[in-house]
C-alpha cells in the first residue's frame, strides 16, 4: 500500500506541474529567474506533441458524435467519463508542450541548470565544467530522463546533441518528476563523469559554455 500511495503522490505532483506550466505559458511568464539566460530545448519535440494533440482533439470529437448517435443505454452511461477522460488528454499533452516552452535549460553566472519535462532540475556548477561539445546521440526507450553508465542523459524524443563532459565525477543535486522516469533511487542527488541533453541550437551553446568555463 504505501508503493500504491507514494505513486498516486508522484502522479498528482506531476499534474499539478504540467498545470502549472500550462498557467505560464498562458500568462506568458515562463521559470526564467531574473539573471538567469533561458537554452531553448523544445523545437524538436513541438511537431510531434502538436500533432497528438490534434489527433487526440479529433478522436475526443469522433467519439462523442458516434456514443450520441447510438440509441443504447449504455452508450449513455459512458459518454461522459470518456468525454472527460479525452478532454484531459488533450490538456495533459498541451501541458507537456507548455513544460517544453516554460521550463528551458538556464544557464547563470555558477552554474548551468539542465532541465527536462515539468520538474527534473539538474545543477551542474561551471566550475566543474570540463568540455562542451555538439554530438548527437539516440537514446533508446522513450524516458525523458536516464542513467547511462556514468552519464545523465536528458532526452528529448529519444534524442541528445549536446555532452558536458566534467572534469570528475560529481555528485549533483537533482529534482526528478517521478518514479515512472527514472531508475535511481536517491531523488536528491546522482553521480555521474558526464551529462547530455538536447538544445535547439547546439553548436551556438557548446561556444557559450565553452566560453564561460574557460574564463
Amino acid at each position: 500500500m504505501r508503493r500504491v500511495w507514494d505513486l498516486a503522490v508522484e502522479v498528482v505532483r506531476l499534474e499539478v506541474a504540467l498545470y502549472a506550466c500550462l498557467w505560464r505559458w498562458i500568462t506568458r511568464r515562463p521559470d526564467v529567474p531574473a539573471g538567469a539566460r533561458p537554452i531553448p530545448y523544445a523545437q524538436l519535440s513541438a511537431p510531434m506533441v502538436w500533432l497528438f494533440v490534434f489527433g487526440s482533439g479529433i478522436e475526443v470529437i469522433v467519439i462523442e458524435v458516434i456514443l450520441r448517435s447510438l440509441d443504447q443505454a449504455w452508450a449513455d452511461a459512458i459518454r461522459l467519463p470518456v468525454l472527460i477522460l479525452g478532454i484531459w488528454g488533450v490538456i495533459w499533452m498541451i501541458g507537456l508542450a507548455a513544460a517544453y516552452r516554460t521550463r528551458p535549460h538556464l544557464l547563470t553566472s555558477e552554474a548551468l541548470y539542465a532541465r527536462s519535462f515539468a520538474l527534473t532540475d539538474v545543477a551542474v556548477p561551471l566550475s566543474a565544467i570540463k568540455k562542451v561539445s555538439a554530438v548527437e546521440q539516440e537514446v533508446e526507450g522513450i524516458r525523458f530522463v536516464h542513467k547511462i553508465e556514468d552519464r545523465l542523459v536528458l532526452a528529448v524524443s529519444s534524442r541528445t546533441n549536446l555532452r558536458v563532459e566534467l572534469r570528475e565525477h560529481l555528485t549533483l543535486p537533482l529534482r526528478r518528476p517521478s518514479r515512472l522516469w527514472n531508475l535511481w533511487d536517491d531523488e536528491r542527488k546522482v553521480t555521474v563523469d558526464s551529462l547530455a541533453i538536447w538544445v535547439d541550437e547546439p553548436r551556438e551553446v557548446a561556444a557559450l559554455l565553452t566560453g564561460v568555463t574557460t574564463r
